[in-house]
Formats: structure tokens, C-alpha cells, sequence
């Protein structure tokens, strides 16, 4: 690999008014724990490993860009949030997150249930062995053909969304003569302090049954009415990447005062309250997360708390993590391709994926770490964008972020906790080949998800 060095940029953010860093780090080589999985590792050559395996040799075998995944990892944080909230409480992965089937594999051994919010979710939860009983089905607008294929399949819950789909399984579960198990999912009004199209129980968006105006007590007496659909309780999510937990708190008050309401009226106490998932992780050294022992902790005494008050047994609570798990266990591996100087402003790093592989950062303004990972460097540090090889200006995967002056062509940098959203919401823009997921743990490696091909890409289109 090329080590000439180029002209150097700035080296403070501050001559960036929309910068997010105030000086370089100390050390450009150090890794912080914090973001990166737990089998990462600089070596004394200064090559970054993980699960043992030098990321070099993994581009050299399976290429980049690539989404490295730390198998031993990911199966840890399965068990922290099992172990965290113990045998009266049940744990959901969200799917939508990222889910393969060899995912799928993993949380069946680690005793972790699904939720799964389309019908391919749902194809793939099943082709993996994953029990249907343990799948929760989830969606605003569920088709009468996905829904019939989880009324088949037994799934355990159907978290219905609105009026019309409470009428919809309800036909369906009664023309299968089956009793489907649902949760009815309501917006409770809480405003998280999280981006705006991931905020998800305020009124005005797309997601659930409000409480507001008395919508989620006319849900309950619709669904208690129909002998096909058996509630089992009340579900409340309440957006993303949330670390404070004061709208848990506000959130299981308004939803154990609908179970209260559902008492008194019905004679009826519901057995089950889901608080969804939402909890944030660290994308950068300033993100401060939660350890799921804390938010098991939290919670149950939150509900609790509110149950005593109103009289009520506490329900069995269940939780959806989905990026708190996987989130941290993966980065993405790039080749830098070109490097270009803008004096008196920022260097461009241009790397060989970008929005197409992560569109995060142009969707949600999201922010990331990343690190020189093919060896190590004690040259000065500079203000740097990564950036992707698409036809956009808005094609930025990490917005401002401290690199070596001597980064050079055929360097590979990472990119920390992209296990999360990224490889979902993957595209092919710009006809993108979609990078491969490749598992590592224990010394080996394997592909989990393969990368596209121009053949994959050519056979759908039939023009």
C-alpha cells in the first residue's frame, strides 16, 4: 500500500461551525471499547483483528467494502439482555435491525424471541427454525397475505396497528378457525428526544392506536369482542437511539393507566406489557449507553411501581432490542480510494462504498467513529469527511472525523457500529453491489450474507 503523505488539512473543528469535534484525539491508533465490538484488537504490527483475524486478510479474501460481524459478540449481548431481565420477562430481538438466517440461528440458541415486521422478516425467521410461538408480528399496514401466512404459521402475537387491522385478523384468524394471540399497540403522547422520522409515540405519525381522544379503549372493547382474537396485552414503543429513561418512565404510567381503565371496565386484567425497544447505543466516544442490567432494572421498577398504584398484579414485561444488540457487534471495512485536501476547510476521504451501504448519515444526519485499521500511524492528525463513490453530494458516511495526515490510497479505514440499519436499509443505488456480511469468531470466518453480483442485479431485470 501507497504511504506517500499529502498537504495537510485543518487540524482543529472549530474552523467548522457545524463540526462536532473541538480538538484530535490523543492517540489516532487507540480504539475505544466503547464503539468498536469485543474482540476488536490493535496488534503489536498495528493491524486491527477481530474474533482474531486481521482485517487485512479478511479484504484480501472477501473484499470491501464489507460488514465485518463479531459472532461471540453478538451472542454476549444476547445473553446480557436474557440474564438481565430473567426468566419472568421475555426479550424480542427486532429483526428489522438486521436479520439473516444464521442470525436467526444465533438468537434460537441463546433462547432470545423475534420480532419480525414484513413477510419476508417472517420468511426468514421461519426457513431458520426459529419456533413460530416465539415470533412477534409486527407493521402498520400488514397485507391480508402476511397476515394469513403468520396466522398459519402460529405466530405468538400480532401487535395490531389500527382499527381495519384488528377486522382483518380477526377474519383471517376466524377463517383458519384459529384464536390468534395480539397485542393492540397504542401511542402514549411522549416526545423522545431522538431524530424526528424515528420518534414513534407522539401522535402525529403513522405507528399505533392513540390514547388521546379514548382511540386505544375502543380498540380494546373491539378486540375483547371478537371471539377469534384473544389480547393479551398492551404494546408502546416509543422511538430510537433513546439513553434517557424518563420517557419509559412517562410511558409505562399512561400505559398501565389504560390496563387499569381495561379493569374497570372489562373486569379484565391483561396479562402482558411491551415497552418496546428504541435503547441507544454508541456510535461515538461521547454516546454513553446503558448496560441492559440497568435497563432491566429501571423498567421493572418503573412498572412496578405504577401497578401497585393502581391496584393491579404486574404484568410480564417484554422488551425489543434490536440495535442495542447487533448494532455494536459489526463495522464496516473500506478501501480508501481517493484522498483530496480542501485547504482551510477539510480533507475528502473517499472510500469504495458509501451511502448505498450506510445511508444513515444522509437520512438521519447520523453520526459515526472510524479509524485507520490496515496498520498504524503517528503522523499529525487531520479534520477528514468520509465520503462514498455515489452521485451525491450528500453521500457522507462519517460527517467530521480526525484521520492521519498520511492516509493514503489502499489504506483501509472502519467504520464502528454498523451492525444496526445498515445492511437492512442497504440499496443498490447507482447499481451498488451490496456488500457481504462475513461472521468472524474464534480464529474463523465465514460469509453469512453473500455479496451481490452483477448477475444478481441483471436477472431481475427482464426488460
Amino acid at each position: 500500500m501507497s504511504r506517500s503523505a499529502h498537504p495537510a488539512g485543518p487540524r482543529h473543528a472549530d474552523v467548522l461551525p457545524e463540526g462536532h469535534y473541538t480538538a484530535p484525539p490523543a492517540d489516532l491508533n487507540h480504539l475505544d471499547a466503547k464503539v468498536w465490538s469485543r474482540t476488536v484488537r490493535r496488534g503489536d504490527d498495528g493491524v486491527v483483528t477481530v474474533g482474531g483475524l486481521r482485517v487485512t486478510d479478511l479484504a484480501e479474501e472477501y473484499g470491501t467494502p464489507a460488514y465485518v460481524l463479531d459472532e461471540a459478540d453478538f451472542r454476549a449481548r444476547c445473553r446480557a439482555w436474557s440474564d438481565a431481565f430473567g426468566a419472568d420477562a421475555d426479550v424480542f430481538y427486532a429483526g428489522k435491525a438486521f436479520l439473516s438466517r444464521a442470525v436467526v440461528r444465533w438468537l434460537t440458541e441463546e433462547g432470545l424471541n423475534l420480532d419480525v415486521c414484513s413477510g419476508g422478516e417472517l420468511a426468514t425467521a421461519l426457513s431458520a427454525g426459529m419456533p413460530a410461538d416465539r415470533i412477534a408480528f409486527h407493521g402498520n399496514n400488514k397485507t391480508p397475505d402476511e397476515i394469513r401466512r403468520a396466522v398459519e404459521a402460529g405466530v405468538g402475537r400480532i401487535v395490531l396497528d389500527s382499527f381495519q387491522e384488528i377486522a382483518r385478523v380477526a377474519h383471517v384468524a376466524r377463517s383458519l378457525d384459529r384464536r390468534q394471540r395480539v397485542q393492540i399497540r397504542v401511542t402514549v403522547g411522549v416526545e423522545a428526544h431522538t431524530h424526528e422520522f424515528i420518534a414513534t409515540a407522539h401522535e402525529d405519525q403513522k405507528f399505533g392506536i392513540a390514547l388521546a381522544g379514548g382511540q386505544a379503549a375502543e380498540a380494546v372493547r373491539r378486540v375483547l369482542g371478537l371471539d377469534s382474537l384473544e389480547l393479551v396485552g398492551i404494546h408502546s414503543h416509543i422511538g430510537s437511539q433513546i439513553f434517557d429513561m424518563a420517557g419509559f418512565e412517562v410511558a409505562a404510567r399512561r400505559v398501565v393507566s389504560l390496563l387499569a381503565a381495561v379493569r374497570d371496565e372489562h373486569g379484565v386484567e391483561l396479562p402482558e406489557i411491551d415497552l418496546g425497544g428504541g435503547l441507544g447505543i454508541a456510535y461515538t466516544p461521547d454516546d454513553d449507553p446503558r448496560e441492559p442490567h440497568e435497563i432491566a432494572k429501571a423498567l421493572g421498577e418503573i412498572v412496578t411501581r405504577e401497578c401497585e398504584a393502581a391496584g393491579l398484579a404486574t404484568p410480564r414485561i417484554s422488551v425489543e432490542p434490536g440495535r442495542a444488540i447487533v448494532g455494536p457487534t459489526a463495522f464496516t471495512l473500506y478501501e480508501v480510494g481517493t484522498v483530496k485536501v480542501l485547504e482551510g476547510l477539510r480533507t475528502y476521504v473517499s472510500v469504495d462504498g458509501g451511502m448505498s451501504d450506510n445511508i444513515r448519515t444522509a437520512l438521519y444526519d447520523a453520526e459515526y467513529s472510524v479509524s485507520l485499521v490496515s496498520r498504524a500511524s503517528d503522523a499529525e492528525p487531520v479534520l477528514c469527511r468520509v465520503v462514498g463513490k455515489h452521485c451525491e453530494s450528500g453521500d457522507i458516511v462519517v460527517k467530521d472525523a480526525f484521520l492521519p495526515a498520511d492516509l493514503a490510497p489502499g489504506d483501509l479505514i472502519a467504520v464502528p457500529a454498523t451492525g444496526a440499519y445498515c445492511r437492512s436499509m442497504a440499496s443498490n443505488y447507482n447499481h451498488a453491489l451490496r456488500p457481504p456480511v462475513v461472521a468472524v469468531s474464534d480464529g474463523a470466518a465465514r460469509v453469512v450474507v453473500r455479496r451481490e453480483t452483477e448477475e444478481d442485479l441483471l436477472r431481475l431485470d427482464v426488460g
